[in-house]
């Protein structure tokens, strides 16, 4: 008709899809489900469920002109599913190890899994993740700083950026995947470190770079053996079990 204006055809804005793939690993009741299912539903469920082999999520997140799908690789912590790591390790851009902070042997056990892990896979970026901070910080002091010393010599060995994190409260869980993104895609972060003990560390800026070089394990004193333990900890009070 006249005076009507003309038909457009509108162009669809174009987007690229990356599939980032993050394997998440530790001892079983650490919190890897939790984490994984906080950060992509954020929901948290008290209740205990066991991994039984592998779970996986997914979460698509937009990165400027870019749609970052993350496919996330939760594996039971059981050594019955130790034959499934291949599945959270190979083909990953990053591996997140679990431990849960009120307990030092699951931490102790982060070199195993290292060592597992890094013969699958040892161009990941690696990342120590310890769970229950919430807990945590009801315990001992002395035991809070043999803790946060024994992870930042982890951290050396690895070559992976620190974050103490809680699911039930909600602390760091998005922060943990943003240095995912930022070491994976070598981006600057402008997220503010923390570094005082007692506090939820973050310790991301000289671990995980891309010309990241991890020191032999093996040879490491740090990952030996004949590592020291860690003290049990000790309450300050009443604490959730």
């Amino acid at each position: 008709m006249p005076g009507s204006e003309p038909k457009r055809n509108l162009v669809p804005d174009v987007k690229n899809q990356v599939e980032i793939q993050v394997g998440l690993v530790g001892d079983a009741q650490v919190g890897k489900t939790s984490l994984m299912v906080k950060y992509v539903q954020n929901i948290f469920d008290e209740e205990y469920t066991q991994t039984l082999g592998v779970n996986f999520l997914k979460r698509k997140i937009n990165l400027r002109s870019t749609d970052i799908v993350f496919s996330l690789m939760d594996l039971g912590g059981q050594r019955e599913f130790i034959n499934m790591l291949p599945l959270a390790s190979v083909g990953s851009s990053a591996i997140i190890f679990l431990f849960d902070l009120t307990r030092p042997e699951t931490l102790d056990s982060v070199k195993e899994w290292y060592r597992q892990v890094y013969g699958l896979n040892n161009l990941a970026i690696p990342i120590l993740v310890g769970t229950k901070y919430d807990l945590f910080i009801d315990m001992d002091k002395e035991y809070q700083k043999q803790i946060s010393h024994t992870v930042l010599e982890y951290a050396q060995v690895m070559n992976a950026p620190i974050v103490f994190s809680s699911t039930a409260k909600s602390i760091n869980i998005q922060k943990i995947f943003k240095i995912a993104l930022s070491k994976i895609f070598n981006l600057t972060l402008t997220i503010p470190e923390i570094t005082r003990t007692g506090d939820p560390l973050l310790i991301y800026r000289k671990f995980g770079n891309q010309n990241r070089n991890p020191t032999n394990v093996s040879a490491s004193p740090v990952f030996s053996s004949q590592s020291s333990s860690i003290s049990p900890p000790k309450s300050k009070g009443t604490t959730a079990s």
